[in-house]
């Protein structure tokens, strides 16, 4: 397998809160991170990558990238920028990273911050938008609007940065159709990849007190589920790849009382992808009543896709079916997505 086709190796590098102007309706980056908040200097920068390359999981095939994440990368003091980006370019130098991507605001950036990243082999911005409908934005104090959401992309497309876009549903004032219309401006814009994170009502945030007082009602599970799996879809379709789908449940986040409420599973990316598949099988499976037993093949990397978390991929099928499913059978001669459906 060639290096360009294997999933990137990403080794993050936090700066909880760091150059952001203000601290959003939902943001707890300290929890989220399991770091304190505070400066990150070029000496600490230096010792996570150092740790990371004598890892036994350093995965030299891979395309291997440095992430800066949890700030707003663009809004540093320019000199702080800087120092992260020069502790980094010595092993870029030595060829133990390729590239380098962060995450910021999309209404914090100038041409001369652009040009020092390239430079400094910056290759992604992902771009905390949340959502591209206002009133969703007004309600969550965002600080910014949709369209410089949409001036962002165009001018960093024109920079030759790849651009991700991070996408919020269930923030306040949002509702299944106005995360629909989100999708279908995102779709305009064409993003290089987008990450899906279902709204949570983390301990110490303002989302927490309205929680407490009755103003904001978080989604369900199942409705944050079938949010993004159809938004996965609609993405993926377009050839826009989801490249997250849940917050990530390390460290502090997982003590109890930290979440207090919101669609949490720590399985939540594999309950979408699950489900998103069941969607695209349901044309091979027989009508109900059809068969009483039957043996499932297909591709074995889509077995578990198709099993589901604790099996209830299986479950559904035989609601589904009215069958029993007496055995699944990996079949590499079947192309992805596609089953073969026999009767036992």
């Amino acid at each position: 397998m060639s290096e360009g086709a294997l999933k990137p190796l990403i080794v993050p590098v936090f700066i909880p809160n760091q150059g952001c102007p203000f601290r959003c309706v939902f943001c707890e980056q300290e929890r989220i991170t399991s770091q304190p908040r505070g400066p990150v200097d070029g000496r600490q920068i230096e010792a996570v990558l150092h740790r990371a390359i004598r890892s036994k999981n350093f995965d030299a095939a891979r395309n291997r990238e440095v992430a800066f994440y949890g700030g707003t990368f663009t809004n540093l003091p320019f000199s702080q920028m800087c120092e992260a980006l020069e502790a980094v370019a010595p092993f870029i130098r030595g060829g133990f990273f390729h590239s380098v991507r962060v995450s910021t605001r999309p209404d914090r950036m100038d041409r001369n911050r652009l040009e020092t990243m390239k430079a400094y082999g910056v290759g992604t911005v992902e771009l905390g938008a949340q959502s591209m409908e206002e009133k969703v934005l007004a309600c969550s104090l965002r600080g910014h609007t949709a369209e410089d959401t949409v001036r962002a992309v165009h001018s960093l497309k024109s920079f030759g940065f790849k651009v991700g876009i991070q996408l919020m549903p269930g923030l306040p004032g949002d509702s299944e159709a106005a995360f629909r219309s989100t999708i279908t401006k995102v779709l305009r814009l064409r993003p290089h990849m987008v990450r899906l994170y279902p709204t949570l009502v983390i301990r110490g945030t303002v989302l927490a007190r309205w929680y407490r007082e009755g103003k904001y009602e978080p989604l369900s599970l199942e409705e944050a589920l079938q949010i993004c799996v159809e938004a996965c879809i609609r993405l993926e379709a377009q050839g826009i790849p989801v490249i997250r789908i849940g917050l990530l449940g390390t460290g502090k986040l997982l003590e109890e009382g930290e979440i207090l409420s919101g669609p949490w599973h720590p399985a939540f990316g594999f309950l979408v992808r699950s489900t998103a598949y069941r969607k695209q099988i349901e044309g091979f499976l027989p009508r109900a009543g059809e068969f009483s037993r039957i043996t499932i093949r297909l591709p074995h990397r889509d077995v578990p896709l198709l099993r589901g978390h604790r099996n209830q991929g299986v479950q559904w099928i035989e609601r589904f079916t009215g069958a029993t499913v007496v055995r699944v059978e990996p079949d590499d001669s079947l192309a992805p997505g596609k089953v073969l459906v026999e009767k036992t």
